[in-house]
């Protein structure tokens, strides 16, 4: 194979005049297929599985054992001719099932969970993290019934949805 790659997702590049590129094509396409909408097992994963099946894949923890050793933080892909390797790069994100969400490879770690702090719609920022409790209406000098339930109705789907926390 060639030492050429590409930058993100070391990929083996063609060499001009390079014999069998066929193995660096393979190889990349290889790599492409555990990256590219990925699906992984587990995350923080340790230990290899005994029975693994071409195409799953695994986020390693700090310290994997066994085939995985020397990978730390690494995606693991099972294939044909083995275990494969990729090295995460900022951006990379892989789906672990309805219970986790997302894993979002950032700041030099893996980021587990549904939401990432902030949520944009056109490029503005819609929801970000949760604020503190407001407190309920009460009281007052002149007491207004119906603006006090609108506003009452206001808390609670902001609460409902995660924007504020529960007083």
């Amino acid at each position: 194979m060639t030492d050429i790659t590409t930058p993100r997702l070391a990929l083996p590049m063609l060499a001009a005049g390079q014999a069998q590129k066929e193995m660096s094509h393979n190889e990349a396409l290889t790599r492409v297929d555990l990256a590219l909408n990925g699906f992984a097992m587990a995350a923080g994963a340790e230990t290899p599985p005994e029975a693994p099946e071409p195409g799953q894949c695994w986020i390693l923890g700090g310290a994997p054992e066994g085939a995985w050793e020397g990978h730390p933080h690494e995606v693991a892909g099972w294939t044909e001719g083995g275990w494969r390797f990729l090295d995460p790069c900022a951006g990379m994100r892989l789906w672990l099932g309805e219970s986790e969400g997302f894993a979002l490879f950032s700041g030099g770690g893996w980021v587990i969970g549904k939401t990432f702090g902030r949520l944009f719609v056109e490029g503005l920022q819609i929801v970000g993290p949760q604020a503190e409790a407001i407190a309920e209406p009460s009281g007052g000098a002149v007491v207004d019934a119906e603006a006090r339930a609108v506003i009452l109705a206001v808390l609670n789907a902001m609460r409902e949805h995660g924007l504020v926390a529960s007083g």
